[in-house]
C-alpha cells in the first residue's frame, strides 16, 4: 500500500468529508440490512400466524418480537402485515437517501484528488530542470499526463469507494449475522478466504501488463509526435514505410499487453460471481441441513439470514474487482512518482535575495559543468561587464550553449561560481534573476494563442501601445498589420501559420516589451534564409542597445562588432579577442572566418 501513500496523503485534506461519507455509508448498510431483515418476522407471520422468532434468544431480535407481537395483540394479523411491508419500504427509503448523500460527498472528493494529482505533476514538470528533459522521450511524458494519470482516475481512485463501502458491508453485515447465528457465520468465515486466495491468484500479473501498457503507451505518443513533427522530412526521403512498420508494431505490442490485461481483469469479476455463488451454495445446503435437524433456526428466520448473507455477495464481488483494479493502477502511479520524486536540481532559493536590477557584472568563475559523467565545461572563467556584447562560437558540442544556460539557471554548475554583481548567482531568488533576462533561441517557441498575447507573453499588464512599439523594434509591426486580424491574429500550434522570419521577429518583440538589463541570444538567425535573417538581424541590433548580451553565434558575419569574442572547443576557452584580435592570432577562430568567406 506503500505506493498509494501519495492518494492517501491527499485524501488527508479532506477528513471532515471523509467522516461524514463513513456516516452516511454506515447508516445506508444499516438501513439495507434492517430492510432485509424484516423478512423474517414477514415470513414467520405469513407462515404460522405469529410475528416473533421464538428460536433466537437475540436480545435485539427478542425486542423486535415483543414490539410486534404487541402490535399483532391489538391490531391483528393483517394490519399488522402491512406494518412490516411499511416499515421495510421506509427503511429501504432511508437506506438509498444516505447512499445517495454519499455519493454526494464522495463523488466531489474522487475528482479533487484526481485534479490535484494531474495539477501537482504538472507543476514539478514545469519544475524540473532542463537537463531531465534530455533524457525522457516528449511521448513518454505526455503518456504520464494524460493515459497514467487517466489510469489512476479510473482504477485506483474510481475504486475509491470499494475501499470503504465494501469492507464496512462486510464487518456489519458479518456483524449482524454472528447476532442471528454464530455457528453459520463462523462457516462462512471459513469459506471467504478461499474466494479472497483464488482471485489474488488471478490478479497478480495485472500490474506487469499494466507496465507493459504505459511504456508501450509512451513509445506510441514519442512516435505520433515524431511523425506530426517531421512530415516534410518523412516524406521526403520516403521513409513512410520504415514509419509505418515501427508504429504498427509498437501498436500490436500495446495491443497484446492490453489484452493480457482484459483477459486478468475480465476474469476476476465472473470468477468472484461464480465462487461467491458456490459459497451461498454451501452456506444453503449447510445451513438448510441444520434447520431441518432442528438444530438452529426456525425456517423464516434462515430464509432472513440467507437474505442478509446474499448482501455479502456483491460487495465481496466489488471488493475483489477494485482489488485487481489497483494492481492495476499500481503501474500508472509507479510511472507518476518516478516524476514527481525526481530531485529539483534548480531549485528556487526561498530565503534568496531579490536581483531588482543589473548594475556591474555577471562573471563566470571556475566554472565546471558535468553531466552524466561528461565534462561538458572545464574551469571557465569570464566577465561580462554591463552594456558589454560578448559572443561565443565554436564547433557544434563544444558548450556555447552550456555555458549561456548557466546565466537564467536552465542548470547549476558543478564546480565553481556564477556571480552576477559579485554576488553567487544561488543566493538570488530564481524568479528575480530570470526577470531581468530574455531569450531568444533559434527555433522559435510560440504558442496557439493571438500574435498580440504571444509578443505579451510574460509581460502581463503592457498596453496594445506597448505591444506595437515593441514589435515595431522588432521588424514585425508592418507584417503583423496586415494579416486579417492584426495583433488578434491566431497563429496556430507553433506559429505554424507565419513564416519563420515571422515566428522569430515575434520571439523579439517578446523580449523587446519584456526589456530586460539582459540579453541571452541562441543562434537567433542561424535557420533563416537571406531576407530574413537581414530583417531579424536589424530587430536583434534594435533590441541590443544600451542592453548586456550573451550571442550564441552560428554565422560570423552578425557578431563582428561584439565586444569580446568567446571561442570554445571542447569545454574549454581557447581564443578570446574581439574580431579584428582574433583574426591576428590565426588561430581556430581565423579557421572558422575562412570556411565561411567572412572578411
Amino acid at each position: 500500500m506503500k505506493q498509494y501513500s501519495r492518494i492517501f496523503r491527499y485524501l488527508g485534506a479532506y477528513k471532515g468529508k471523509i467522516v461524514l461519507y463513513f456516516l452516511f455509508t454506515l447508516l445506508s448498510i444499516l438501513f439495507s440490512i434492517i430492510s432485509i431483515g424484516m423478512l423474517m418476522p414477514f415470513l414467520q407471520l405469513i407462515f404460522t400466524g405469529e410475528a416473533g422468532i421464538k428460536s433466537s434468544n437475540n436480545i435485539i431480535i427478542q425486542s423486535v418480537n415483543d414490539f410486534l407481537n404487541n402490535s399483532l395483540d391489538k391490531r391483528g394479523k393483517v394490519p399488522t402485515l402491512g406494518f412490516i411491508c411499511i416499515l421495510m419500504m421506509v427503511f429501504i427509503v432511508l437506506k438509498n437517501i444516505f447512499l445517495y448523500l454519499s455519493y454526494y460527498i464522495l463523488n466531489p472528493l474522487k475528482n479533487k484528488v484526481v485534479n490535484q494529482l494531474r495539477e501537482e505533476l504538472y507543476d514539478k514538470t514545469l519544475r524540473l530542470p532542463i537537463g531531465f528533459f534530455t533524457e525522457k522521450r516528449k511521448g513518454d511524458l505526455m503518456s504520464r499526463m494524460a493515459n497514467d494519470v487517466g489510469e489512476v482516475e479510473g482504477s485506483v481512485v474510481g475504486t475509491l469507494e470499494g475501499w470503504i463501502r465494501d469492507p464496512l458491508t462486510i464487518i456489519v453485515t458479518l456483524t449482524v449475522l454472528f447476532l442471528i447465528s454464530v455457528k453459520l457465520t463462523l462457516f462462512i468465515l471459513i469459506l471467504i478466504p478461499v474466494l479472497g486466495l483464488v482471485i489474488g491468484r488471478v490478479t497478480k500479473s495485472l500490474k506487469r501488463h499494466s507496465e507493459q501498457v504505459a511504456r508501450k503507451n509512451g513509445e506510441t505518443f514519442s512516435i505520433i509526435d515524431e511523425t506530426l513533427g517531421g512530415l516534410r522530412v518523412i516524406k521526403a526521403f520516403n521513409i513512410e514505410k520504415l514509419l509505418r512498420n515501427r508504429f504498427f508494431k509498437t501498436s500490436e505490442e500495446l495491443l497484446e499487453a492490453k489484452n493480457q490485461i482484459a483477459y486478468k481483469r475480465d476474469l476476476a469479476s465472473p470468477l468472484s460471481e461464480v465462487l461467491g455463488v458456490l459459497l451461498f451454495t454451501l452456506v444453503l445446503y449447510y445451513g438448510g441441513r441444520l434447520v431441518l435437524r432442528g438444530e438452529l433456526l426456525e425456517a423464516s428466520a434462515f430464509l432472513g439470514f440467507l437474505g442478509i448473507f446474499y448482501n455479502i455477495i456483491n460487495p465481496a464481488k466489488s471488493l475483489s474487482t477494485s482489488f485487481s483494479n489497483m494492481r492495476k493502477g499500481g503501474a500508472a502511479i509507479a510511472r507518476i512518482e518516478e516524476i514527481l520524486t525526481t530531485p529539483v536540481t534548480v531549485d528556487d532559493n526561498p530565503n534568496g535575495k531579490q536581483l531588482t536590477a543589473f548594475t556591474d557584472k555577471i562573471e563566470f568563475r571556475n566554472v565546471t559543468f558535468a553531466y552524466a559523467d561528461a565534462v561538458i565545461l572545464d574551469n571557465i572563467n569570464l566577465t561580462v561587464k554591463k552594456g558589454q556584447t560578448i559572443a561565443l562560437v565554436g564547433s557544434s558540442g563544444a558548450g556555447k550553449s552550456t555555458l549561456a544556460d548557466l546565466v537564467p539557471r536552465f542548470h547549476d554548475v558543478t564546480g565553481g561560481e556564477v556571480l552576477i554583481d559579485g554576488i553567487n548567482i544561488k543566493d538570488y531568488s530564481l524568479h528575480s534573476v530570470r526577470s531581468l533576462m530574455s531569450i531568444v533561441t533559434q527555433e522559435p517557441i510560440l504558442f496557439n494563442d493571438t500574435i498580440g498575447n504571444n509578443i505579451a507573453l510574460g509581460s502581463h499588464h503592457s498596453t496594445d501601445e506597448q505591444i506595437t512599439n515593441a514589435a515595431k523594434i522588432a521588424n514585425a509591426h508592418e507584417f503583423i498589420i496586415k494579416k486579417e486580424n492584426g495583433y488578434d491574429t491566431n497563429i496556430g500550434d507553433r506559429g505554424t501559420k507565419l513564416s519563420g522570419g515571422e515566428r522569430q521577429r515575434l520571439t523579439i518583440a517578446r523580449a523587446v516589451l519584456k526589456n530586460p538589463p539582459i540579453l541571452i541570444l541562441d543562434e537567433a538567425t542561424s535557420s533563416l534564409d537571406t531576407e530574413s535573417e537581414r530583417l531579424v538581424q536589424d530587430a536583434i541590433n534594435n533590441m541590443m542597445q544600451n542592453r548586456t548580451s550573451i550571442v550564441i553565434a552560428h554565422r560570423l558575419s552578425t557578431i563582428r562588432h561584439a565586444d569580446e569574442i568567446i571561442v570554445l572547443q571542447k569545454g574549454k576557452i581557447v581564443e578570446r579577442g574581439n574580431h579584428e584580435e582574433l583574426l591576428a592570432q590565426n588561430g581556430f577562430y581565423k579557421k572558422l572566418v575562412e570556411m565561411q568567406e567572412v572578411r
